[in-house]
């Protein structure tokens, strides 16, 4: 199915589910439309749904299209390097350049630094955290929908790769945020206090994840 906003065609996927008793519209790293609806919603009432929520859908399509321009490049700790291609092996980190191997394996070494500047930091927010918690250990991965998360039960923070990316304040604030969820396992005016407590600037860092 396909669909036209603006002049401009877009993919629809629909995934109809007997459990499903709304219709949600989702848009996905491709821009194709991404709708969940009940088995018994016609694929008519589903495309008139679109159009009624077409302001959302265009909002989602251009808040993608910012994170795929964002996302453009080499980025490392908030920076962006333009990439110099080379026959060297590995990867080396100039000023404004980035020179790399067209073999090497980008993830495999984003997967390396994070490994070391995710621990370095932390010890440090851990060090200088303004309450009393048990010291967690620390886990790396992909994820879609989340910058960090703990386990309150294991005492683990799972940090999301893509942070390596990001401004090492970023990585900073969601390190504050997950070792809060040690006082505080839920998001309550407490809890946030608590993160504000270490780290004042939370708000506006919350504000550039989201982009």
């Amino acid at each position: 199915m396909k669909l036209s906003i603006n002049g401009k065609e877009y993919n629809v996927v629909i995934d109809k589910k007997m459990s499903t008793r709304n219709t949600y519209i989702r848009v996905k790293d491709d821009l194709t439309i991404y709708v969940t609806a009940n088995t018994f919603t016609s694929n008519r009432e589903i495309e008139k749904i679109i159009v009624k929520n077409q302001k959302s859908v265009i909002r989602m399509i251009n808040q993608m299209e910012k994170r795929q321009k964002n996302n453009e490049g080499f980025l490392y700790l908030g920076k962006r390097y333009d990439i110099i291609y080379t026959s060297n092996e590995g990867i080396t980190l100039g000023e404004e350049k980035v020179f790399l191997n067209r073999e090497v394996d980008l993830d495999k070494w984003y997967k390396k630094q994070a490994s070391i500047v995710f621990q370095e930091h932390l010890d440090a927010c851990y060090n200088r955290f303004s309450r009393n918690i048990p010291y967690p250990s620390l886990t790396l991965r992909k994820m879609t929908t989340r910058w960090g998360v703990c386990n309150t039960k294991t005492k683990r923070v799972t940090l999301n790769l893509e942070l390596i990316r990001k401004p090492i304040y970023c990585l900073d604030y969601v390190i504050m945020h997950e070792l809060s969820h040690l006082i505080y396992a839920n998001h309550s005016k407490d809890f946030w206090a608590l993160v504000e407590e270490n780290c004042p600037e939370y708000k506006k860092i919350k504000r550039i994840l989201k982009e």
